[in-house]
């Protein structure tokens, strides 16, 4: 309760000066900040798995009829996204060999921008330094969630549209009602059931689309439980840093800033290089491609009303090549005895 307590106050105190994405920013950042100075926190598991699960039918929402016939331009965005992988993960590689010091594991699942749990998990059991790895990560995650909605912000001027009127969450027809809850509940237990990378989030987000693209709903969940879901995916980013002494693991973490950096730089490069290639807007394709969170790049997309269901399909899309290529790549270098940077 202290950790989403402490994001409820930075995420009103970022609404109050109308940020972008404020609930999310304002609670990861303050539950970062108590974190790194030494206060307890925690977010479990079943809590955010069950705040997340709303954001997927609200993503879910954002996919509608129209949305066919633009499909097919979203095949140079996968492409596009097949080659942006290994290279942003290569120039990391390099990287966190050359001036991070790193073991060739920890290097590798560190450098690939997958999902901090996955890759942790599987980079440990590759041999790598667990630590490492997910401090590398959560920094990439933090970095790049913050960064994107203070360039809009303060960059391009971008002002925040309403988020919808509290109050709402008494006003939804209870048959809609019924429908986004089973979206969600469902969804999440179809998902997990067939072991689908990202089930809490992506099984409620595949069937509220359905739902939406049948017209069997046009609702979407009320703006107090989309706050609140926010406050909560903040906190539990925030939370990764508990525990944590920055006398002990600066150098670690300046390393995942240092990665960090080089994603959002790579991520601009594609994005003004494939530009004129892609009939799609520049700030869709940077938000596909940036190594943010899945859950919290998709928020990003409809909290900035930039084509959410192209980011939030890009993103399942990255998560699944992530969580299937890179072991099975990481394995059959090391069987060829490939040669190695460092």
């Amino acid at each position: 309760m202290t950790a989403l307590a402490i994001g409820a106050v930075g995420g009103g105190a970022c609404a109050w000066i109308k940020l972008p994405l404020a609930w999310m920013l304002g609670s990861m950042l303050a539950t970062t900040l108590a974190a790194l100075a030494g206060v307890r926190l925690n977010v479990g598991n079943r809590v955010r798995s069950l705040f997340v699960t709303v954001l997927g039918v609200l993503l879910g929402s954002a996919f509608t009829v129209e949305l066919f016939g633009r499909i097919g331009h979203w095949l140079g965005g996968f492409a596009l996204l097949a080659v942006y992988l290994p290279v942003t993960a290569g120039l990391c590689y390099v990287y966190f060999r050359r001036v991070g010091g790193f073991d060739r594991p920890t290097a590798y699942f560190a450098a690939v921008p997958g999902g901090v749990t996955e890759m942790t998990l599987v980079g440990e059991a590759m041999g790598g330094n667990m630590q490492r790895i997910s401090l590398v990560h959560a920094t990439r995650v933090l970095i790049v969630v913050l960064a994107i909605p203070l360039y809009f912000r303060f960059a391009t001027g971008y002002q925040t549209p309403s988020a919808g009127n509290f109050g709402a969450l008494l006003a939804i027809a209870p048959k809609d009602a019924a429908i986004l809850v089973t979206c969600g509940l469902l969804g999440w237990l179809a998902a997990a059931t067939v072991r689908m990378p990202a089930a809490q989030l992506v099984g409620p987000l595949l069937l509220s689309a359905t739902a939406h693209l049948t017209g069997l709903t046009s609702s979407r969940p009320p703006p107090e439980l989309i706050a609140l879901a926010q406050v909560v995916v903040g906190a539990a980013i925030g939370s990764r840093f508990a525990g944590i002494r920055l006398a002990h693991i600066g150098r670690i973490l300046l390393t995942g800033i240092g990665s960090a950096l080089i994603m959002l730089a790579t991520t601009v490069g594609f994005t003004l290089g494939m530009n004129q290639l892609l009939t799609m807007q520049p700030a869709a394709i940077a938000l596909a491609l940036a190594p943010g969170g899945l859950t919290e790049m998709s928020l990003v997309a409809l909290a900035l009303s930039v084509d959410t269901a192209f980011v939030s399909s890009m993103h399942i899309v990255r998560i699944g090549l992530v969580i299937v290529a890179a072991p099975a790549l990481y394995r059959l270098g090391r069987r060829r005895k490939l040669p190695t940077i460092g």
